[in-house]
């Protein structure tokens, strides 16, 4: 609000702020804030401590939003059976908003729009700011939800490359993909649109390269060849063959990144 961070600098207020935010609308059992504080093994104290985190937290929301406390109460973090409730208006969330651009861009791919799904998909990753949850204090439920995050954010990436792919941005992908072969040193798909992206810029030998060194790690690491798929590429850039893009269309649906991979309904307490 007018620039102004209001987050909580406590670090467990930090962390069930978070955890009601990543569940917001939904209710998060007392039991999962818990463990998210102390693990396995809480104080005796715990139920009470938590219960005063939530307080601050009221009071905290009241004074940032200008409305009274039992209103907060009432309407914003609402007390329900077993837990506790955020509610938040639909898309004032950052999540929120990535979801949507994501299910526009899954509609667009669906319509063979490639452009419109370019788009969308580079709007809602620029809504990440950098990696998820980084400033709040890990337990194992927001540790469950980062990972799904990151998860996705790494997914609508493959879909987005793919679509740039189709329609022949290979020079525009190759400084995106050359950083993200080396976060993700096991990933084939990843390495796959590398190499295609570096064959179709005029530049066999280094496409080349990218597969003996996913081979060498994935041998070393996992005592595993590359897929079908990544050997029938090198065999094209071997031989100076002709590749179509489509030969290396990711094989998930993008439904699945909106769905089961990030924002689903299934909850992770």
């Amino acid at each position: 609000m007018n620039g102004i961070n209001h987050a909580p600098s406590a670090p467990k207020l930090r962390s069930i702020l978070a955890v009601l935010l990543v569940h917001a609308g939904q209710a998060v059992p007392v039991s999962s804030l818990i463990r998210e504080l102390w693990d396995e093994d809480p104080p005796a104290s715990g139920l009470t401590t938590l219960q005063t985190y939530i307080l601050n937290l009221r009071k905290l929301l009241a004074r940032v939003t200008g409305i009274s406390a039992a209103e907060i109460s009432k309407n914003v973090l609402v007390t329900k059976a077993g837990g506790y409730v955020l509610q938040v208006d639909s898309g004032i969330l950052d999540v929120h908003q990535y979801h949507s651009l994501v299910t526009a861009a899954r509609e667009a791919l669906s319509a063979g729009d490639d452009e419109t799904g370019v788009r969308k998909m580079t709007d809602g990753l620029r809504l990440w700011r950098g990696p998820a949850l980084v400033d709040v204090p890990i337990g194992p439920v927001l540790e469950s939800k980062r990972r799904q995050f990151e998860e996705s954010r790494l997914v609508v990436l493959e879909y987005l490359v793919d679509a740039e792919l189709r329609l022949g941005m290979y020079r525009e992908v190759l400084t995106e993909l050359a950083a993200l072969t080396v976060e993700n040193p096991l990933h084939e798909g990843i390495h796959a649109q590398y190499m295609l992206a570096l064959y179709h810029s005029g530049r066999r030998a280094q496409a080349l390269q990218v597969f003996h060194r996913l081979r060498g790690d994935l041998v070393n690491e996992l005592g595993l060849e590359p897929g079908p798929s990544v050997q029938r590429l090198h065999r094209a850039v071997l031989n100076a063959e002709v590749v179509v893009e489509d030969q290396l269309s990711v094989s998930r649906s993008l439904g699945d990144i909106v769905g089961t991979s990030a924002w689903g309904n299934a909850r992770q307490y």
